[in-house]
């Protein structure tokens, strides 16, 4: 029997060429090729010119290790009778295929090795397949395992980290992100996100993304994107200002992004997904995303609801437990609400009063004013024209001046309190205010008496008028030594206070905002409550009679209330009482008005007029006969149209001293003004006993406005006619 042995070679080779979908390779005992079939050409590229005399580790990949897989195959064969491989092998060309092949050994007539024979079969389209179905296998397995954890959770947070996580194992991206938009229990929108596969600093140096060209489909909603190189995209680089990935960004090549929208149509956010490399990302990428988004969209919508539902049913509870603790509470809230009312409409009635008394004081001073005026001015007339040897008489006229002057002193108080008072306020430092009184203090209390004065660095500006806070500073230090008349101790200390909307909504007229602060305190007798509920009302004292008049803490009340500020005391018997002023804040310092100092009794220079306007008929004669004696030549007029009449007539006029309030339908003012009109360098000088608003504004004198109150001397009229005749 003939053996494939004794077979011509030619015919041999015909055998093998026969096969052409397999490939058959004859090897000789160290591997080295002898035969090449055209089946193995077809396969692997390779003539068998190109392949004799070679070994087959050219068609092994490198990294698999190709020169010990070809041995192993072979030691295989030659101990088992039979060596299998099975994977990818090299083309000529550089493509590959799988394939799956066999090694068998060849033996002579006396069983010797002489080669070996391996056959290669291609299986490239099976293990596509195969690696197809596991690849969708592995996707569906993802896909239900993720499903089944979002339809468990109902935590938004979890539920997207979820998907992101879902994403990147579904793709084999390297890191993914989920950026999603947010609405919190306020209605307001903002965005967040979520990683996987890079920790969170990765991404927290980098703003959100924007709705650029590339971003933008996903944002809208508008589809998938899916990109190769996404550095390639027509899209990329074209955003101001980083034209691209921001400096330290992780490199993107590969780029897949997908839109998750609710079952309403929303665009809830989208999930992005990146790889160094290129390619990454397939068609079966793109589809299982969007099954994740599907399912991702109906989880947040899920957990929205849920979301929704918890705060209903926590409303739900606070407002049940808020009507049971109502329930509960309703008679002590009724009484809490009852008591607010009382207190709130006592404040309302004791401002009302205190206005009311305001008023009528107001207008008794004002004519006390005038009567005064024309007292003390002719007092001082007879004073100065008694001759030096009636020491009786001058004594006389003496006494009744200072009980004149007492008289002013005590209407220029009621005036304070009714906040008719024309104030000059200025840019005040309240510490070097109270260190400047520091002498009159000690001097006003005496030994017994111990002064501590705390003053607060930092302390801010006020503007009030410095000369009556001087004067509400002094009286409560007297207040305060009359509460101790066996000594003690007072304490004055500045400090910046805000007064918030609470405390002013539960204090009369105070109004909420930043303010200097004065705290006066003693260790006196203090009082009780139905004595503090009258302090501030005008000529209540708690002295014996004849010891006080009732006006220092009502003046202290409306110069504060006047320069819109607040003033609280505090008291308790035995244990003190403590005043505290507070005066608005001043924000811009303003400059003080520089005042000349004038000699004693100046008088007149030469030629120079003034015109008198003044309707009290005693008033007027007075102030025209003090003028003229100072040397001055002197008009005198009763009313407006009066004066005008006579400067009409009279021509040149150096300065018009008027009274603020007039008749005949024109003030001191109008009067002023009107005269302007023709001699706009013309001077001005105001007197009255009570202004309301003529040259007076909420309190204050209006700016370069020079007034001489009610009641006045020859030197007051002297020294202040001559300091406005000096003003340049």
């Amino acid at each position: 029997m003939n053996t494939a042995s004794h077979f011509p070679a030619e015919r041999l080779q015909q055998v093998l060429d026969s096969a052409v979908d397999t490939g058959i390779i004859m090897l000789d005992v160290d591997g080295i090729i002898t035969g090449w079939s055209k089946g193995a050409e077809a396969l692997l590229g390779w003539s068998q010119d190109e392949m004799l005399g070679k070994t087959l580790v050219a068609i092994f990949p490198p990294e698999g290790g190709a020169a010990a897989l070809l041995e192993a195959e072979l030691t295989d064969a030659r101990t088992r009778g039979k060596g299998s491989g099975e994977g990818w092998r090299l083309q000529r060309g550089g493509g590959r295929i799988w394939a799956v092949g066999e090694t068998t050994p060849i033996m002579d007539d006396e069983r010797k090795l002489v080669g070996f024979v391996k056959v290669l079969r291609d299986r490239t389209e099976q293990r596509e397949t195969e690696i197809a179905l596991r690849e969708r296998t592995r996707a569906l397995e993802i896909l239900n395992r993720a499903g089944a954890d979002l339809a468990r959770e109902n935590d938004l947070e979890k539920v997207v980290q979820l998907v992101t996580d879902a994403g990147v194992e579904l793709t084999g991206a390297q890191f993914g992100a989920f950026f999603h938009n947010v609405i919190n229990p306020s209605g307001e929108s903002y965005m967040l996100y979520t990683l996987s596969g890079v920790p969170r600093e990765a991404f927290s140096k980098f703003p959100m993304p924007r709705n650029t060209a590339v971003f933008a489909p996903t944002f809208l909603g508008e589809g998938i994107v899916r990109s190769a190189d996404i550095t390639q995209d027509s899209r990329y680089g074209r955003n101001e200002p980083r034209k691209g990935m921001p400096e330290g960004h992780l490199p993107v090549r590969s780029y897949l992004a997908v839109p998750v929208i609710s079952r309403m149509g929303e665009v809830i956010g989208g999930l992005f997904f990146g790889h160094a490399d290129i390619g990454v990302f397939d068609e079966a990428s793109e589809s299982g995303l969007a099954g994740l988004a599907g399912e991702a969209a109906v989880a947040i919508d899920n957990a929205r609801l849920y979301d929704a539902a918890q705060r209903e049913l926590q409303e739900r509870r606070r407002a049940e437990e808020a009507l049971k603790e109502l329930n509960a509470n309703l008679e002590h809230l009724v009484k809490q609400k009852t008591e607010e009312l009382t207190q709130n409409a006592e404040a309302l009635r004791q401002a009302q009063k205190m206005e009311a008394v305001g008023q009528l004081t107001g207008g008794v001073a004002h004519d006390f004013n005038n009567l005064l005026q024309i007292i003390v001015g002719n007092l001082d007339t007879l004073t100065r024209n008694l001759p030096p040897e009636a020491g009786r008489l001058r004594r006389a006229a003496s006494q009744a001046m200072n009980g004149a002057r007492r008289a002013a002193a005590l209407t220029q108080r009621l005036l304070a309190f009714a906040r008719r008072q024309p104030l000059d306020p200025k840019p005040i430092d309240a510490n070097s205010l109270i260190r400047g009184m520091s002498e009159l203090l000690h001097r006003t209390l005496g030994e017994i008496y111990n002064i501590e004065v705390v003053l607060a660095a930092g302390l801010w500006k006020a503007e009030a008028d410095p000369n009556e806070l001087e004067s509400a500073l002094l009286n409560l230090a007297i207040n305060a030594r009359d509460a101790m008349p066996e000594g003690g101790k007072l304490t004055i200390e500045t400090f910046n206070a805000h007064l918030d909307e609470a405390y002013a909504s539960a204090h009369a007229e105070v109004i909420p905002g930043q303010y200097t602060a004065i705290s006066v305190s003693d260790t006196g007798m203090g009082m009780d409550t139905e004595t503090l509920s009258h302090v501030f009302e005008p000529f209540f004292t708690t002295k014996d009679q004849g010891k006080g008049t009732g006006l220092g803490l009502s003046q202290v009340y409306g110069f504060v209330k006047q320069s819109k500020g607040h003033v609280k005391i505090y008291s308790e018997v035995g244990e003190g009482t403590t005043v505290k002023i507070y005066l608005p804040r001043l924000y811009a310092d303003g400059a003080d008005e520089d005042v000349a100092e004038a000699p004693a009794i100046p008088e007149a220079a030469p030629g120079e007029v003034i015109l008198v306007v003044e309707d009290d008929p005693d008033v007027r004669a007075y102030s025209v006969e003090s003028l003229r004696e100072l040397g001055y030549h002197v008009l005198e007029a009763k009313d407006g149209p009066a004066a005008l009449q006579a400067l009409s007539s009279h021509g040149k006029v150096d300065l018009i001293f008027s009274d603020v309030v007039l008749p005949g339908g024109m003030s001191g003012a109008d009067v002023v003004a009107k005269a302007r009109e023709t001699d706009p360098a013309l001077k001005a000088l105001f007197t009255t006993g009570y202004s309301r608003n003529a040259i007076v504004h909420h309190g204050r004198l209006d700016k370069g406005v020079h007034l001489l109150p009610k009641p006045f001397s020859f030197e007051d009229l002297a020294v202040r006619v001559r300091d406005v005749l000096d003003r340049s």
